[in-house]
């Protein structure tokens, strides 16, 4: 089969959410391929005077940027992808009559491969040349290219990814002897309004340093494609191709890795998120050991707690995850946890959502025993688990009747989605003949999706005329990969029907 290599233009590596209208894309993907998304909406923050006392304590801004450059990295990769080949003669019906039906076929069934060029950033960790960045930018790179602050270049080989909390782990592979790691900092030390440095590569312009403040803490529910999510927030300045960057606090050290923005314009806007230093050194730490992460598991499912639940519970907060299900023979169940249980704290520590649950279980090692705080019938009691491990992707998801529970997706057509699972079955009353595709939870008003009479509790049965959806997974890549125009085979309100989604509309 004949094929044509197409260079297209170099993708910026940086995670991008938006207020309504924003787009979400990654490195792994063209521009044209984008995601809607919706990001939380935090206070506003605004940064002091750089003259205040916490600066004029420690060494000046331009003695941190020279201790910490160095560790600073452009990271550029390469992969090819294969095409539709969409020739525009083809889609008009009057001019396609005249190719014949071989022709036809042919442009229908042969791709053209592309070249794709990524840019984002990296930080070294260790002299023999590991270096963090984010999974989304060297996802499905066949080439690694490292250019050190100094301008020399080698290529580096992926030791690791962890898509579930964007962490990756490339290695140089001929590492010269004179590299300058960055030293780890404390990322649960920050406090908010702590002064911090972010160094990276933003618009491939080699190692920009912008100065802000931590804005919050603890973010999560951001719609971004990961699972363990404890973003810091920050106003210092990230824009596309910061992403995989260091945020880097007064003593040189380094706190955050830098991963997405939120933005109406694709630019900064004053709100950027770092992912912690302690969660991105326990990823990198086993993706070096074992290249795999390994964590602890208790097999619940989990939500947060509502003001009117809490009252119904006579819980005095809505603080701490509630049980929804607890799965046969998990960690939990041999332990006693029941569905309707409120975990508060973990071996002493509180839990104030189930993020934060997850996010404390995940980094304990598998096997261990840990103390539970639970509240039940009107008391609290301990309830020590043993935890297991937590299984990949496909387990859970056979665990969980589907995928793993709570799993949702932003999509661009202004839709979320979720995994069709006992829970998702109940809320929209979905019956059992309804047996395979995605659920729609949320419809942005006045989106492709709005426009086109999809309404939550819809279920996504298709893509096109005869691509079936069992997973969200399923629906995301079918999605991206359809024309302008997107054919979907929906149940709505007890019957079938098709509807069409424009994705620029």
């Amino acid at each position: 089969m004949t094929s044509r290599k197409i260079f297209t233009a170099s993708v910026l590596a940086i995670a991008i959410l938006t207020i309504p209208g924003i787009v979400f894309y990654t490195a792994d993907r063209p521009l044209h391929q984008r995601t809607s998304s919706i990001a939380q909406s935090p206070s506003t923050v605004f940064l002091p005077s750089p003259a205040f006392a916490q600066i004029g304590d420690t060494a000046s801004i331009a003695d941190i940027t020279a201790e910490t450059i160095d560790s600073v990295v452009n990271i550029s990769t390469s992969r090819t992808i294969k095409m539709q080949n969409n020739n525009p003669f083809m889609q008009d019906p009057f001019l396609r009559r005249f190719f014949g039906p071989n022709q036809q076929q042919q442009q229908q069934q042969e791709p053209e491969e592309q070249e794709q060029h990524g840019l984002g950033s990296g930080v070294i960790v260790d002299k023999s040349g590991i270096i963090i960045t984010n999974n989304h930018v060297v996802d499905g790179a066949e080439e690694v290219i490292v250019t050190l602050h100094d301008e020399r270049e080698f290529d580096a080989e992926i030791v690791g990814t962890d898509p579930q909390s964007d962490v990756a782990v490339i290695r140089l592979k001929d590492a010269p002897k004179d590299l300058t790691p960055i030293p780890f900092g404390d990322s649960d030390a920050l406090r908010l309004g702590d002064v911090v440095l972010a160094i990276g590569n933003p618009f491939g312009l080699s190692h920009t340093v912008t100065m802000g403040i931590v804005s919050a803490k603890g973010r999560s529910g951001v719609r971004l494609p990961t699972t363990f999510q404890d973003f810091i927030q920050t106003d210092a300045a990230i824009n596309p191709g910061n992403s995989g960057g260091a945020l880097i606090n007064l003593k040189g050290e380094l706190v955050g890795i830098n991963t997405a923005i939120a933005s109406q314009t694709g630019g900064y806007m004053g709100i950027g998120f770092a992912i912690p230093s302690n969660m991105a050194k326990s990823v990198t730490d086993d993706l070096v050991a074992e290249g795999k992460v390994t964590r602890g598991w208790l097999g619940v499912t989990i939500s947060n707690l509502d003001k009117d639940m809490a009252d119904a519970m006579g819980l005095d907060s809505k603080k701490g995850a509630l049980v929804n299900e607890v799965m046969e023979d998990s960690p939990a169940g041999k332990a006693g946890i029941q569905h309707g249980d409120v975990i508060t704290k973990v071996d002493g520590q509180a839990v104030d959502s189930s993020n934060r649950l997850m996010n404390t279980i995940a980094i304990i090692e598998p096997g261990e025993k840990t103390d539970l705080t639970v509240y039940r019938d009107g008391k609290e009691r301990t309830v020590t688990v043993k935890l297991g491990e937590r299984p990949g992707q496909d387990q859970l998801a056979e665990l969980a009747g589907g995928e793993e529970p709570g799993e949702s997706s932003e999509v661009t057509g202004g839709l979320s989605i979720a995994p069709l699972s006992s829970a998702t079955r109940s809320n929209y009353n979905i019956p059992d003949e309804v047996d395979n595709g995605v659920v729609v939870t949320n419809v942005d008003k006045g989106s492709p999706a709005d426009k086109a009479g999809i309404t939550p509790g819809t279920v996504i049965r298709g893509v096109g005329q005869n691509k079936t959806v069992n997973s969200v997974s399923d629906f995301t890549d079918a999605f991206n990969n359809a024309g302008e125009k997107v054919l979907l085979y929906v149940w709505q309100q007890g019957r079938h029907r098709y509807a069409v989604i424009a994705k620029n509309d």
